[in-house]
Parts: structure tokens; C-alpha cells; sequence
């Protein structure tokens, strides 16, 4: 993990500081500070969060734009945040979730936004012990959920632009890192409820029913095919997928939400092809590069989002008593 991290905290981001395929590293390199007790790394968050003066990114009310507010959060520094999101709690929430209108500006209306926006509410929540903030993205949580999430194949789609989309064998498309995102960022909400909270059997459920369906989506080589549901239109490895699934069901695991007997051997494989997707410098490869639907990898295409779920995944096997 700190092989990995190294490498990334040695490479120029092409991207704003604030910007979620950083926020997203900024997530990871937070569980291994916490998992390590190595401050190298929390005291380089802190300095980024610093030279930003603890704000998120420009479209305040984009879920990318406040990816980052999970870090800050962690690290203590509220108030910035609190105020972003007193706005959004304010908005009257009542838009269509159709992908037209610069609707992802105003609501989660892409599936990747559950990473992006909940768990920045969820830590909120734990940080002020105000569970208005947890209502909150309970509420934003199950408006997307309902209308991206396909209960028949226990999957979401992207946006809407997909429900009529198919895959060269006539599958749905659904994307690998799309549903990663999903799923990694309702373990992140729920490590933030508690256990009397009344939604909570129900997340619980969505989580079961999700990743059963991904432990049987897994390939022999331990990794998850860019799409889901076509593994053959796109045969090379992905990483960044891999590494958000191997997360949250390593998470379930730790928790005791899922049995070690069926989800082990699936983590062990899935945590074992990350290893090898690392190179002798410490760069992840196989990492799609952003978009927003299932394409191709190779060995050198990587991204920060890439280290911060490697990151992530590594800090819940770490924890595991044996692979």
C-alpha cells in the first residue's frame, strides 16, 4: 500500500487539487494513514486541505466537487463543509433525475455520485453527532437508488442514457467501476450509521443483494471485466472496479455482514490480481481512465482514483485475520 501511494504522492495531478479523481486518492491515502499510523500521510492531506482553505470544488452543489469534504471531515475540518451542506440540505430536491438539463449539477443523478456525495454527509453526520446530515443522504440516497438501480439484475446503471443501451451480446450495460462506486460508497455510509438508525435494514438488504450479484460477476483471474455483463467485449483486467469491490466486501466481511466461508476465497483472489497489477515502482496499472462506460485497460493505464480505491481495499484486507 505505501509502495502504491509513494508513487502516487511523486506524480503532478493533471487535475485540480480539489477535483474528485483526487478526492478520491485523498480517501484512500486517509485509510492507510489510519491503517499504517504513519502521519507522512495525513500530514500531506492536511497541507492540501490547507492550501485550499478547506473548500470543495467550484460547482458546490456537483457530488464530484465535494468528494473531497470526506477527507477534510476526517481530519476535523468541519465548518466549511457544514455550511455546503446546509445549502444542500435547503434545495427543494424535486428534479427528474433524466440526464438532461445539467441535472448532475443540482442532484445525484449518475450512479458514481453515491461515492462522491453520501459518505461526505454520513462522516458529517458522525462528526457533529447531527443526524439531520444522515437524513439527508438517506433521503438523496434512495431518490437515485430508485431510479438507477435495476432490482432484476441487481445492478445500476450509469445514468439514464443507459437504460435502452446494450452490450454486443445484448446485455444491459452496466459498468464495472459505476456499480464499485456504488457499493464502496454504501459501506462508507453505512460505517457511519448507527445500529438504531431506521433506514438501516434497509441499506443493509441493498448491500446483500449487490454483492452476492458482484461475487458471481467475478473472473477466474480474481478481477471484475470493465463490463459487468459482457466480460468478453472488454477481456483485459480492471483495476479500479476490482479495488472498490474488493473493499466493500472485505468491509462486509470485518463487519460481520457477510460470511467468511463464501466471500473470502473472492476477496483473496480479487486483492491478489491487485497485487499483481502493481508495478515494481509502485504505479497500479490496468486502471480504466475516465469516462462513463465500460472500455479498455492495459497494464500502464492508470489514475490517482485507481491508487485511492487500491488504497481503500487495502486498508479492509489488512484487517481481515487471513486471506
Amino acid at each position: 500500500m505505501k509502495r502504491v501511494a509513494d508513487w502516487q504522492m511523486r506524480q503532478t495531478s493533471p487535475y485540480p487539487a480539489w477535483d474528485w479523481v483526487n478526492g478520491v486518492y485523498y480517501t484512500g491515502m486517509m485509510a492507510l494513514a489510519k491503517t499504517s499510523g504513519d502521519t507522512t500521510y495525513s500530514a500531506t492531506l492536511y497541507r492540501i486541505g490547507e492550501a485550499l482553505a478547506w473548500q470543495t470544488g467550484p460547482h458546490r452543489t456537483m457530488a464530484d466537487d465535494y468528494c473531497i469534504a470526506q477527507t477534510y471531515v476526517q481530519l476535523g475540518m468541519i465548518d466549511p463543509f457544514r455550511a455546503l451542506a446546509d445549502s444542500i440540505a435547503s434545495a427543494p430536491h424535486t428534479e427528474s433525475l433524466e440526464w438532461k438539463n445539467n441535472i448532475q449539477q443540482r442532484e445525484w443523478a449518475w450512479c458514481d455520485a453515491l461515492f462522491m456525495g453520501p459518505p461526505a454527509l454520513a462522516y458529517l453526520a458522525t462528526a457533529t453527532h447531527d443526524r439531520h446530515y444522515l437524513d439527508l443522504a438517506d433521503s438523496l440516497w434512495w431518490k437515485t437508488t430508485n431510479y438507477l438501480y435495476d432490482p432484476k439484475d441487481s445492478l445500476y446503471y450509469r445514468d439514464s442514457r443507459f437504460f435502452v443501451q446494450r452490450e454486443a451480446n445484448g446485455q444491459p450495460v452496466f459498468w464495472s467501476r459505476g456499480n464499485g462506486w456504488v457499493l464502496a460508497g454504501l459501506v462508507r455510509v453505512l460505517e457511519n450509521m448507527p445500529e438504531n438508525y431506521p433506514d438501516k435494514a434497509r441499506f443493509v438488504r441493498l448491500y446483500h443483494e449487490m454483492a452476492y450479484k458482484i461475487a458471481g460477476l467475478q473472473q477466474p483471474d480474481g478481477t471484475w471485466r470493465s463490463s459487468l455483463l459482457d466480460p468478453a467485449s472488454y477481456p483485459a483486467e480492471e483495476t479500479s472496479g476490482t479495488a472498490l469491490y474488493c473493499y466493500a466486501l472485505a468491509w462486509g466481511m470485518n463487519h460481520r455482514l457477510l460470511p467468511a466461508r463464501a466471500f473470502r476465497p473472492v476477496v483473496s483472489k480479487a486483492w491478489r490480481a491487485l497485487e499483481a497489477a502493481v508495478q515494481p515502482d509502485g504505479r497500479l496499472g490496468y486502471v480504466q481512465r475516465i469516462g462513463e462506460k465500460p472500455g479498455q485497460t492495459n497494464a500502464n493505464s492508470t489514475e490517482a482514483y485507481g491508487t485511492g480505491a487500491f488504497l481503500l481495499a487495502g486498508s479492509e484486507v489488512y484487517k481481515m485475520p487471513y486471506l
